[in-house]
């Protein structure tokens, strides 16, 4: 049972990827550079390029994991492709996690970029990368989890307000929390960025980084509340993962 589901997770993903990638290459790109629009701004105004590098990377998973979890599952259902995969054995865990995966496959060389960015300017070493690469992976499971849950309970709106939500959301999750900029700059408000997946995430990157100094206890704390985020999101997925009719 669990081999199928695994399998059936990576077709889903395949089936969604992949056509996209081959009608419109372009999409790759156009992933790269929104999350990398920031940059520009903070390399005219020299402020810190590794903070936004960093939070480029964080930005990019966080967006499309809340993103297709909202928007995918939501033209799916609107143009009745849910109803043709509803009628296969496929387990809704399956199509939840495919649909979540495919836009993460598709920005993988953006992401890709960016860290041989990171490398290349010093402000990631081969270690922290990994570190990094696991914070990203827990992020966006935590983000997509959350997608899911609000495309789950919100099946009664139209798939504009859901699409327009969506967006919302993931700017706000980009942009209003230290993601882009260092969290230093909130002062003694700093400990507002452990809250949101988006922001922890950027700041356990850098402080594995070496950019920002943190004591051991306040690394353990950042962990737990992301894990158990992501835990807590994961486990009402889970529970609500059952095949609905709008």
């Amino acid at each position: 049972m669990k081999t199928k589901i695994f399998r059936d997770i990576l077709i889903i993903a395949t089936l969604k990827s992949i056509p996209d990638l081959k009608r419109n290459p372009s999409t790759i790109v156009l992933i790269s550079v929104i999350s990398g629009i920031p940059l520009f701004f903070m390399i005219i105004f020299s402020a810190q390029i590794g903070t936004g590098i960093i939070g480029a990377m964080v930005s990019t998973v966080g967006f499309i994991g809340l993103n297709s979890a909202i928007q995918d599952m939501t033209w799916d259902r609107y143009l009745k492709i849910r109803e043709i995969v509803v009628a296969m054995p496929v387990h809704p865990i399956s199509y939840a996690m495919g649909v979540a995966l495919a836009p993460l496959i598709v920005s993988i060389p953006g992401l890709l970029l960016f860290m041989a960015i990171a490398l290349w300017l010093g402000i990631l070493t081969l270690q922290s990368l990994i570190w990094s690469i696991a914070i990203l992976i827990v992020c966006w499971a935590t983000l997509s989890s959350l997608g899911f849950f609000i495309s789950t309970n919100l099946r009664r709106a139209n798939v504009y307000t859901l699409s327009n939500l969506s967006n919302i959301l993931g700017l706000l999750l980009s942009f209003l929390p230290p993601v882009y900029y260092p969290e230093e700059i909130l002062g003694n408000f700093s400990w507002i960025s452990i809250i949101f997946p988006t922001s922890n995430s950027a700041s356990l990157i850098r402080i594995y980084s070496g950019s920002l100094i943190a004591t051991t206890q306040i690394i353990i704390v950042r962990w737990v509340v992301l894990i158990i985020t992501m835990i807590i999101f994961a486990i009402i997925t889970i529970k609500e993962s059952k095949w609905r009719e709008p």
